[in-house]
């Protein structure tokens, strides 16, 4: 059995945390905690983009401020696949555990809207050990995934 399926109790925020499922963040509170992350940030229209065609998005927010300090999207073709990217969490001291909790509410979204579906993740290193703890492997059977950003064009001067 999976690991997080076998956690008697699943992972909770710490206090002065908020999970948000209803709203999307906006293009620059995403790119703001990338940028925290050393993750690339992207443009206003393609955040856009991803929201858009996003299954749904789970966001960390500090109570208090409501900085964003945490966000994971899924994708999915709704038969075989699904993705969770974007994975991410503000460095500092509550970092994994807010990961914990983004890793395992996805994954039990994910399990209920979707059984049976491959599942892939886009993360930074910083997510590998909360990943592993809900049993995922780093390159199983020595499977590479590769990805290539596509970049417009240059236009001719």
């Amino acid at each position: 059995m999976l690991p997080f399926l076998q956690q008697s109790v699943p992972p909770k925020l710490p206090n002065g945390y908020r999970l948000e499922t209803s709203s999307a963040p906006t293009p620059e509170s995403l790119n703001k905690l990338l940028a925290f992350c050393q993750e690339t940030t992207h443009s206003q229209d393609d955040w856009q983009r991803a929201l858009d065609n996003s299954l749904w998005q789970l966001s960390v927010l500090e109570e208090s401020s409501g900085e964003l300090v945490g966000f994971v999207r899924a994708t999915s073709d709704l038969a075989l696949n699904a993705n969770l990217w974007n994975l991410c969490s503000k460095p500092g001291p509550d970092q994994e555990q807010i990961l914990s909790v983004l890793v395992h509410r996805s994954l039990n979204m994910l399990r209920r809207d979707l059984p049976g579906c491959s599942l892939s993740v886009s993360a930074p290193k910083m997510a590998v050990a909360a990943l592993e703890t809900h049993g995922f492997v780093i390159d199983p059977s020595g499977i590479r995934a590769m990805g290539l950003p596509l970049k417009p064009a240059r236009k001719p001067e």
